[in-house]
């Protein structure tokens, strides 16, 4: 989902132990790494400078990944037209809400794709040939009762828009279209790293990823830029206020930069999400030319938090030298090219059918079809390992109402599902 340089390295994972991460992310900590062939783990998420290889400590255990052996993606749907999002609504009905690039709303009901779309904006989206298009939904956390829900797309402009939506009162499987209202617009000056993602987080409040506006190697220096949304997870209320209200726990709400900022420092967030359990957020940033990143945030964390784009690309150096009072959020898992080009933020894994994967983030890669597992356990980490090989073209992932995992292949327009052999 983004331009690319060929650019190929040895892989090396990076996986931060997050048991200091209810610092505020104004304290520097200095970081201790486990150096073994292939792996570095870090006990710290903010410093000023990217951790010394030559330093070492010791990796506390948690939990291990099953054996994949025993478990496939297997196909649930086809005949889907560029799927690039994934969602339930939350509401006991069993639906899927599949979202296709070219501004189309589809509903899985009962194994079977509905005739009619729940909602068709195609005539208001940008070019399907670029990054633009229908990009994200979020249905409002108390969507049985309001009936409302959220989608981000490009406009024929190639800008970005939040609106808000409201079911239809005849079908709850029809959206009304002429319900729409704009929540926020945002110019996009290329028409890549548009981000596109949205989710209610668990404090109710709609948080919204953008990327840094596109070409190559943020040329305009948005992913820094406070006066920007553009490189930015923002964080709204959308029940307040009209269009909407600024949270008063956003960092800069009170000045210092663009009051909708919540995190910063990221070059094309492709999918983040929150883990139904415990609250923690997990953000895919897709990379330059060299590396993919995983970045978390545990639950409770008042924002500001700096991810280092693009004076870093993952955990290394990309651009200009950063101020010596910058602090950043490390990524807890990164990945080369020699393993892909393009990572497919996913989720932590909460259903029932498999319990032996409770608590696994899955995430993957648009490329190569690889898809990895990361732990997060009593503030650790168990580096992310790769699990499958497939040939998806994996653009998202989703979950439906019981917790079960889910992905979408671009290539093919399939919706596959995790079950056991």
């Amino acid at each position: 989902m983004a331009n690319r340089r060929a650019g190929f390295e040895i892989i090396v994972i990076i996986n931060l132990l997050l048991a200091a991460c209810g610092a505020a992310p104004e304290q520097p900590l200095t970081p201790a790494i486990s150096q073994t062939p292939g792996i570095t783990s870090l006990s710290a998420t903010s410093t000023a400078l990217p951790p010394a290889s030559t330093l070492t400590a010791s990796l506390t255990a948690v939990p291990t990944l099953p054996d994949p052996a025993g478990y496939a993606w297997n196909p649930v749907i086809a005949g889907l037209e560029l799927p690039v999002d994934i969602q339930n609504a939350g509401d006991g009905s069993g639906r899927l809400f599949i979202v296709e690039k070219p501004g189309r709303i589809v509903i899985l009901k009962g194994g079977q794709l509905l005739p009619i779309p729940f909602l068709d904006i195609s005539g208001k989206v940008g070019s399907r040939y670029t990054e633009q298009g229908l990009l994200g939904l979020a249905f409002h956390s108390n969507y049985v009762q309001t009936g409302l829900f959220y989608v981000n797309y490009t406009d024929e402009n190639g800008n970005t828009v939040i609106a808000r939506f409201h079911v239809s009162a005849a079908n709850p499987d029809l959206a009304d279209p002429a319900s729409e209202t704009d929540i926020l617009r945002v110019d996009q000056p290329y028409n890549n790293h548009n981000g596109g993602g949205l989710a209610f987080g668990p404090d109710g409040y709609l948080y919204i990823g953008l990327g840094d506006g596109g070409s190559e190697g943020d040329p305009l220096l948005t992913g820094q830029n406070l006066r920007t949304l553009l490189g930015k997870m923002l964080r709204i209320d959308v029940d307040h206020e009209t269009p909407y209200a600024i949270p008063a726990g956003n960092p800069f709400s009170k000045g210092g930069g663009l009051a909708e900022i919540w995190a910063y420092g990221l070059r094309n967030p492709w999918r983040f999400s929150f883990d139904r359990l415990s609250g923690d957020l997990y953000i895919a940033d897709v990379g330059q030319d060299a590396w993919e990143e995983i970045d978390f945030v545990p639950s409770g964390m008042v924002g500001g938090m700096n991810f280092g784009w693009s004076y870093y690309e993952g955990m290394h150096p990309y651009k200009g030298q950063p101020p010596a009072n910058a602090t950043f959020t490390w990524p807890v898992s990164e990945y080369s090219h020699a393993y892909g080009c393009a990572v497919t933020g996913g989720y932590v894994y909460r259903g029932a059918a498999l319990p032996e994967w409770q608590g696994v983030y899955f995430f993957g890669d648009y490329c190569s079809g690889n898809i990895w597992g990361l732990i997060h356990s009593n503030g650790q980490n168990l580096p992310a390992r790769i699990l499958f090989t497939t040939s998806a073209r994996i653009t998202t992932f989703g979950v439906d109402e019981a917790g079960e995992i889910y992905l979408a292949d671009y290539g093919l327009g399939e919706l596959l599902r995790l079950e056991r052999k």
